[in-house]
């Protein structure tokens, strides 16, 4: 068993206060890894504020990268020593979706959990701390499920590799895996923070031939212009869907609401051309409605949802990896600031009000 220090979370409206946990040793599925970066996301917020439901007291924090301090008997993708990236997609390999190729839709995630009677991963003075999105990265040090880990080449830097772990995988993703955006097509993202830049960058990747963006801060639209967006929409008095009809001639293929708002995501439908179609990529809040107008689903348009990106970890993110290495992906311009885990309040609050396209925890 290890001390760490981390941000631990109580109940929806308080703060973090930083403690002393406790992190037992690895059983023998079990990695022990010291953390070097986490990005601070808005399901991070959203857990805190009410809008996502979760178990307490726990310890926050799903975007994190570092190094392998010690592994258990059974683990043979990583040893210690070596640099990783960590993701809530973990999976039991077993099930039907994991099969069918479908590891982030796992129906067994419980094969990544410790067993009943076994002592909790994460404690404070004999009192189990949960793990959020089974990570906890705003923690000094995280004990995972092998399969929550991915080996990195040693010369990527790790404030980077962290945001593959959710923001780059979850945005990208959406482009390529979900909607699989094809060349020559048009594109809108509404919301430009963190996983709204990863959609565009996706969609250029995919080469897209236009890419809308929609957000309600001009200097977001000015970033999402460096990660590929061809035009951008500040929303004023005009329809926006009137708007991105207007440019895109009609309506376009491929639409993503990157906020989770019920608003955004029939925005995202109505501005599709027939055929076309809309991925509801960021988390609506529990207990709200989406209605939609019928008549729009008989010119075949298709609404969506995406986890994660429909990713596949452990081969998505050494790919994403490369495209940075070839500088085609820009990790680098995506981050803003780097606090120390004594700031984390301070970065929620930077996320909160926009101020952003994403800040990263760094542990000395």
């Amino acid at each position: 068993m290890v001390k760490a220090t981390a941000a631990v979370f109580r109940e929806v409206g308080s703060e973090l206060t930083l403690e002393q946990i406790d992190v037992d040793d690895p059983l023998p599925n079990e990695v022990l890894v010291r953390t070097v970066a986490c990005g601070v996301c808005h399901s991070d917020l959203h857990f805190m504020q009410g809008s996502i439901g979760g178990p307490t007291p726990t310890v926050p924090g799903h975007e994190p990268a570092g190094v392998v301090e010690a592994v258990g008997s059974d683990v043979r993708s990583v040893k210690v020593g070596d640099h990783v990236i960590a993701c809530t997609s973990m999976f039991c390999g077993s099930c039907k979706q994991c099969m069918l190729g479908r590891p982030h839709l796992c129906s067994d995630r419980r094969f990544c959990m410790r067993p009943k009677g076994a002592p909790p991963r994460l404690s404070l003075e004999g009192v189990e701390l949960k793990q959020f999105a089974d990570l906890s990265g705003f923690s000094e040090m995280m004990l995972l499920h092998e399969r929550a880990v991915v080996k990195i080449d040693d010369d990527i830097p790790l404030d980077r590799a962290a945001l593959i772990g959710c923001a780059v995988t979850t945005g990208v993703g959406a482009a390529l895996n979900t909607a699989q955006v094809t060349p020559g097509s048009s594109v809108a993202v509404f919301g430009c923070g963190g996983v709204g830049a990863s959609v565009i960058q996706g969609a250029r990747l995919a080469g897209a031939r236009q890419i809308i963006a929609i957000d309600l801060l001009e200097h977001k639209l000015e970033s999402a212009k460096h990660f590929g967006a061809t035009h951008t929409i500040l929303p004023g008095e005009e329809s926006v869907v009137r708007q991105i009809k207007a440019l895109s001639g009609g309506g376009v293929d491929f639409a993503f609401d990157a906020v989770g708002n019920v608003d955004l995501a029939a925005s995202c439908f109505y501005a599709l051309a027939p055929r076309g179609k809309a991925v509801i990529v960021g988390a609506i809040p529990q207990g709200q409605k989406l209605v939609l107008e019928p008549g729009h689903l008989y010119v075949e348009k298709t609404l969506t949802g995406s986890i994660m990106g429909s990713n596949r970890f452990h081969i998505d993110a050494p790919h994403y990896l490369e495209l940075y290495r070839q500088g085609r992906l820009d990790l680098d311009a995506m981050i803003d600031i780097r606090r120390p885990l004594t700031e984390i309040d301070a970065a929620l609050a930077d996320l909160e009000a926009g101020a952003v396209t994403r800040s990263v925890i760094v542990f000395d």
